[in-house]
């Protein structure tokens, strides 16, 4: 009798820890897309008004094919922009080859940057977004230059446009 009263207890316990872990998960999902960014536009209007690419980086968070981008090997002074708002993102004196495919800085414009948590391989990444419009622009990774920041802001081109300094 006294393990049957346990293992009810333990149960007990599992199921409600279960019920306030699907609780609290779909709490930050409701928050995260009551957000209300600075620009804002119907899915419509986006479609639109980007690239069908940039479209699908920026607004569905896909990720376009390594060494494909044309910013990855891209080395005018200048500063890179969100392709969805023109808001001011990476300068190009903080990007680097990181032989990683996609185009690479050690800093964002910060006040421009919104730091989220993605789990979409099934483990948490620091997903970096544009805080103006909430366009997807990539992942934030710790194997960055150690004689700077030692991030690495990988981002994909399609989310980016460039404005040179001449």
């Amino acid at each position: 009798m006294y393990i049957q009263e346990k293992v009810k207890k333990q149960l007990i316990f599992f199921m409600a820890l279960i019920l306030i872990g699907c609780n609290a998960i779909s709490q930050q999902k409701r928050s995260e897309e009551n957000k209300v960014y600075q620009i804002q536009k119907t899915d419509q209007e986006w479609k639109e008004q980007l690239p069908k690419m940039s479209y699908m980086v920026l607004r569905k968070a896909a990720t376009e094919y390594p060494f494909t981008g044309k910013y990855n090997n891209h080395k005018v002074e200048g500063t890179y922009t969100c392709a969805g708002c023109n808001t001011p993102l990476y300068k190009s004196e903080n990007k680097y080859d990181s032989k990683c495919g996609w185009p690479s800085f050690d800093r964002a414009v910060e006040s421009n940057i919104e730091y989220d948590v993605d789990y979409k391989l099934g483990y948490a990444r620091t997903e970096l977004k544009c805080n103006k419009c909430g366009g997807h622009l990539g992942h934030v990774f710790n194997d960055g230059p150690k004689k700077t920041t030692g991030k690495r802001h990988c981002i994909n081109s399609a989310a980016l446009n460039f404005i040179s300094n001449e």
